[in-house]
């Protein structure tokens, strides 16, 4: 059976993400910082009738929790399909680029970028035995520099100083990880599931969590014609 490992996925879009590859039929790995509420998630989804799920303890911040789930995951599974980097905080709003606080930057920037790092690197491994290995690494419209650069842009007023430059980071690594990997079987994208309703921001988007889980998940399962070191959106390709 294909499996699938989303990071933060006991909630919102990630569960959501995790909900629609289990019923495409891929075996899902619930990442989750907490057992229990990963537990939680996993009697959801089997009350949907969803069995060919399970839940492992993934803090991103914690290279040991890392680890462990990696030697948890092998004991389960000889391959991985796919690794979605789900998991990110925003850090709280307003962050003011002249008084964000450097505790801020940093727990945003260990949690979004070098947490995404970690994970992948830690898994690569499991995916190298896929046939057809597949990571996402969620990002949004806030690591576009292009957007931030267009005064007429619906969101240019709103430029948050840690969790913006998390993501573009997280994006720049995502082009270099892509390329090293471009002549294997690995597509490596950037995707952005847009201004979705969700705990994370207090439920102000304008998308359903199901919207938001949609474009991830078409790019997670994306065919061996499809673009890899890209950044999108439910619409297409985002500008940089």
């Amino acid at each position: 059976m294909r499996t699938a490992l989303v990071t933060g996925a006991n909630k919102s879009i990630g569960f959501e993400t995790a909900r629609q590859l289990a019923q495409l039929g891929y075996f899902v790995y619930i990442g989750t910082r907490d057992k229990t509420k990963g537990l939680d998630a996993i009697e959801k989804l089997r009350a949907m009738g969803l069995t060919n799920v399970d839940c492992i303890q993934l803090d991103v911040t914690d290279i040991n929790s890392i680890r462990s789930a990696r030697k948890e995951l092998e004991a389960k599974t000889k391959k991985l399909d796919i690794l979605i980097n789900n998991a990110g905080i925003s850090g709280g709003f307003p962050q003011p680029a002249t008084e964000v606080s450097h505790d801020t930057l940093r727990l945003v920037f260990e949690t979004n970028f070098f947490g995404a790092i970690h994970v992948t690197q830690e898994f690569i491994r499991l995916l190298k035995r896929s046939d057809h290995p597949r990571i996402v690494n969620v990002t949004t419209e806030l690591s576009s520099l292009t957007n931030h650069g267009d005064p007429n842009w619906i969101f240019a007023q709103f430029k948050p100083a840690a969790y913006g430059p998390s993501k573009t980071a997280l994006n720049a690594y995502t082009v270099m990880l892509a390329d090293e990997l471009k002549e294997t079987n690995f597509k490596v994208n950037c995707v952005c599931p847009g201004f979705t309703a969700s705990d994370f921001n207090n439920h102000q988007g304008t998308k359903t969590v199901e919207q938001g889980a949609t474009a991830i998940v078409k790019y997670a399962t994306i065919d061996g014609a499809g673009a890899t070191g890209k950044f999108f959106n439910e619409d297409g390709e985002i500008a940089w």
